[in-house]
């Protein structure tokens, strides 16, 4: 591939935009190096699970015609290539959750936000690949087996939206969509170099298939602050299959003001976390930068505990053995056996169980909300390792972190308080890079629903600490 079509392989969706508009660039241009891109490269990552190329360029064609006035106007993202994760219902398309069990079945209706950024012109090249159920932190499964990070194939790209960061990491698609219920597009942000937008609940519509599962949110990962802006935009507002949808919908602008004089809380373990010295290390090198830009930057302490830990298995355990028991009579030998795993434990949980979880999430709310209060966001690791092997265990009994054993599946991403706080915007940035040459993300958490101060502090970030020139040397 020669350096300018690498070139337009990393552009941002607002870049490609912006040369679509000045006819310096046309989407079939572009998709043809994408899709030159994805040959070349996914055999050695394995990111892609299904591939629509002699479509898209069909669609890259029409999308053409528009920007050069021969059909309908331009939609806002018209011919951005875009990731679909293996996990979103997409209309007629098979689509697999990354488990066996639904290796060749067909959507019947797409996923509200998918639905809208396909509607916008985004074109669907590909579906990236997700762990089984879209169960884990890392991407790897009995369907699909393991996908890499494109900064070190040793590591995971994180999960479970890891098919899709990879893809964008590595060059073959300008952005992807992902779901997050519990870090599953923050988790892979960090580890890819991205940029990973935890919505607030309800800003953004549930499918139909997760009704008011309040952990769970549909959002962009992308190149740039701008891009997951442009994303958001398309995916948030009140929708028909979602009651819990907020009927006020957010516009992010495309440019933001300086946070000169903001006062920012910084956490390095949220009050329970063991972390890498090295994620530490590029955390406060980020606390210097927003020092720089005229912020007050204060460490602050959090009450947070291993209870929070024990009220996310909680959840997670008595929904998988709600949504998945009925699979295990056929399929249990050929389900990954950590999904097993978390089925059979939410089989022994209660109702009060369940409802206990409810307690911890106002719990956390109630020592959060004073931080909020008083300061304009707060900053902490996205992850508490850069990332973790490729093949991770997630039932691993010696996994450690700093010399502590902790928990393989949950202890090592600092993302899930954060969905059972679930009113909360977060996104995450790149931050930094470890000796391992993967990428350090950092968490920038805002007040209930205030998604423009989030965007806004990232926004001043990314401007004094630019990340997205920097690629992975494949």
């Amino acid at each position: 591939m020669s350096a300018a079509d690498l070139d337009l392989c990393y552009m941002t969706a607002t870049e490609v935009i912006e040369a679509f508009n000045a006819n310096t660039l046309s989407p079939v241009e572009l998709l043809k190096a994408v899709i030159a891109r994805a040959e070349a490269i996914n055999p050695s990552l394995n990111a892609i699970s299904q591939q629509y190329f002699d479509r898209a360029l069909k669609e890259a064609r029409r999308a053409e015609a528009c920007y050069r006035g021969k059909h309908a106007a331009p939609r806002p993202l018209e011919g951005i290539p875009i990731a679909i994760k293996d996990f979103h219902a997409v209309k007629d398309e098979i689509t697999t959750f990354g488990s066996k069990v639904f290796e060749s079945h067909r959507a019947t209706h797409s996923a509200p936000t998918v639905d809208r950024l396909l509607k916008a012109g985004a074109i669907m090249h590909l579906r990236s690949i997700t762990p089984e159920f879209a169960s884990s932190a890392t991407t790897h499964s009995p369907l699909w087996g393991v996908t890499k990070n494109p900064w070190n194939r040793a590591y995971s790209p994180g999960g479970s939206t890891g098919g899709g960061a990879a893809a964008v990491a590595a060059g073959f698609a300008t952005v992807a969509d992902g779901t997050d219920g519990g870090g599953s597009i923050r988790i892979p942000a960090s580890a890819c170099g991205l940029v990973g937008y935890l919505a607030p609940f309800g800003r953004n519509p549930l499918d139909r298939d997760h009704p008011v599962e309040s952990l769970l949110r549909y959002g962009p990962i992308t190149r740039s602050i701008a891009d997951a802006a442009l994303m958001q935009n398309v995916m948030s507002g009140p929708h028909a299959d979602d009651q819990c949808s907020l009927r006020d919908r957010l516009t992010l602008p495309n440019r933001f003001e300086s946070i000169r004089g903001w006062k920012i809380a910084l956490s390095y373990d949220l009050g329970y976390f063991a972390v890498d010295p090295e994620v530490t290390k590029a955390v406060k090198a980020a606390a210097r930068v927003f020092e720089g830009l005229g912020c007050q930057v204060e460490e602050v302490g959090l009450p947070w505990h291993l209870g929070i830990l024990e009220a996310m298995y909680a959840h997670w355990e008595g929904m998988a053995a709600s949504v998945l028991a009925k699979y295990l009579p056929r399929w249990r030998y050929e389900m990954n056996p950590h999904v097993v795993h978390l089925i059979e434990k939410g089989r022994q949980r209660s109702a009060a169980d369940l409802y206990r979880v409810n307690a911890v999430r106002g719990e956390m709310y109630r020592s959060l909300e004073p931080i909020l209060r008083k300061y304009d966001v707060l900053i902490c690791p996205t992850l508490a390792v850069p990332s973790v092997a490729a093949d991770h265990d997630n039932l691993d009994p010696c996994f450690a972190i700093a010399g502590k054993k902790v928990d393989a599946y949950l202890q090592w991403v600092m993302t899930y308080p954060f969905n059972l706080v679930s009113q909360v915007p977060v996104l995450s940035v790149p931050c930094g890079v470890a000796r391992s040459g993967v990428p350090i993300g950092l968490q920038i958490v805002g007040r209930t629903y205030d998604d423009l101060s989030v965007f806004r502090a990232a926004a001043a970030f990314e401007c004094a600490s630019p990340w997205r020139d920097r690629r992975p040397d494949l």
